[in-house]
């Protein structure tokens, strides 16, 4: 399982104006530099973000992007929905008949597989741009007790 290349850039880039658009619109030329992004590939994710009323563009001499909302009110799951990419644990298509395997059967390791991804989803929806840039990031995903080894029979 992997986050995509299009997710990580586009929280990247709202990260970026986060921490770089106090003072007004932020180039995507400057992220595609600060961050080493391709920034025909920002206009794409752009686009997608503009759509989805995380940014909003403005132009000018002074122009670029700047965020709709405080960084404390977006969320990273917010950010990965904009631009299409579901994080996916399981092999099965969301809403189709088909199992795991290919067949209408789920695999045997489906439930362990669907709930790290619920898990997953928790986790995105509980960090926010604001916790990325103040660097709150660490530790939000430690719950409860650490889980004691296990004997495991020979």
């Amino acid at each position: 399982m992997k986050l995509t290349a299009k997710a990580r850039y586009a929280v990247t880039a709202l990260a970026d104006i986060a921490a770089f658009g106090d003072d007004g619109p932020v180039a995507l030329s400057d992220i595609a530099a600060r961050q080493v992004i391709s920034a025909t590939f920002l206009e794409q994710l752009f686009a997608k973000l503009r759509k989805a009323g995380l940014v909003e563009s403005r132009r000018g001499a002074n122009g670029g992007y700047v965020l709709t909302a405080a960084p404390t009110q977006i969320r990273v799951s917010d950010i990965v929905r904009a631009v299409d990419e579901p994080i996916r644990t399981t092999a099965c298509q969301p809403g189709e008949h088909i199992g795991c395997a290919g067949t209408t059967a789920r695999c045997l390791t489906h439930d362990l597989w669907d709930e790290l991804g619920r898990h997953i989803d928790v986790f995105l929806s509980s960090v926010t741009l604001a916790d990325i840039t103040g660097k709150k990031v660490l530790g939000r995903a430690m719950v409860g007790e650490p889980v004691e080894a296990l004997e495991v029979a020979k």
